[in-house]
């Protein structure tokens, strides 16, 4: 006969927890505890500094609901995280490092990279804005330039030339005033594919000398009638070896940096 897969002891103690709910419930009613009533509404404002301060509460919320996509798509975060998985795929450590410790170390150098295009933007568009010499919709054209200036530099000529070409528009004749011919639509996806294509590139060269590592020591182990062996067990430690003996992170960090324009 087939035991039962709940055991005794295990009845008991879903019946003493029932038990227990029952007791507090009956409890907190007869005790008449009131419990508080959360609500969210509309007042109206004693004063127009009051729908000022809204107003940036609800500004600052959508900016940072808004913030991850800019950050990934609009910074120098994709280039520097492709470029890292990269790296790890081709020493062939697998999860090491892990993915927090990959996209910590990304997410600080953007800000080390963007530190110029933040105070840019925080100089000519938040602090005007706090002090009352902007309107919303002007802090928010300021704000935007410096970060078109960043992807226009780093976006290639021939991705700007495709999606002008897949709107309907015609190709700018003067790069003088691209950024105020240029809309985000258009410049951003330019941009994201850009970095695609140069994470793509680093990671390739990346991938060169490690695959020699594999392939030394490949041809040693067939040369040596090793093969049921397998080569990668093999090459990781000489892969770790070479990367620790070439200051690996600080030569790759500093080249990534300086990709940058």
């Amino acid at each position: 006969m087939r035991k039962n897969n709940i055991s005794i002891k295990t009845w008991v103690l879903i019946i003493v927890m029932f038990g227990i709910f029952f007791a507090v419930t009956d409890n907190t009613s007869a005790a008449g505890l009131n419990l508080p009533n959360i609500t969210i509404g509309m007042n109206e404002a004693d004063s127009p500094q009051e729908l000022s301060q809204s107003l940036q509460m609800i500004f600052l919320i959508t900016i940072l609901s808004l913030a991850p996509s800019i950050l990934i798509m609009m910074t120098a975060f994709l280039r520097l995280i492709i470029s890292f998985h990269f790296l790890r795929a081709a020493i062939g450590t697998q999860t090491m490092p892990s993915n927090q410790i990959l996209v910590g170390l990304a997410l600080f150098l953007t800000f080390f990279i963007m530190s110029p295009v933040f105070s840019n933007i925080k100089t000519n568009a938040w602090d005007p804005y706090q002090n009352n010499q902007i309107t919303q919709a002007q802090a928010v054209e300021r704000g935007i330039i410096p970060l078109k200036e960043f992807m226009v530099k780093e976006a290639r000529d021939e991705d700007i030339r495709l999606f002008m070409d897949l709107s309907g528009r015609e190709l700018l004749q003067d790069d003088s005033n691209i950024l105020n011919e240029l809309p985000l639509h258009i410049l951003i996806p330019s941009f994201i594919i850009s970095e695609l294509r140069t994470g793509f590139i680093i990671g390739f060269l990346l991938y060169i000398p490690f695959i020699v590592i594999d392939m030394v020591v490949a041809s040693t182990l067939m040369s040596m009638g090793m093969m049921m062996l397998p080569p990668v067990m093999i090459s990781l430690p000489f892969k770790i070896l070479l990367f620790i003996l070439i200051d690996g992170w600080n030569l790759i960090i500093g080249q990534l940096v300086q990709t940058f324009k």
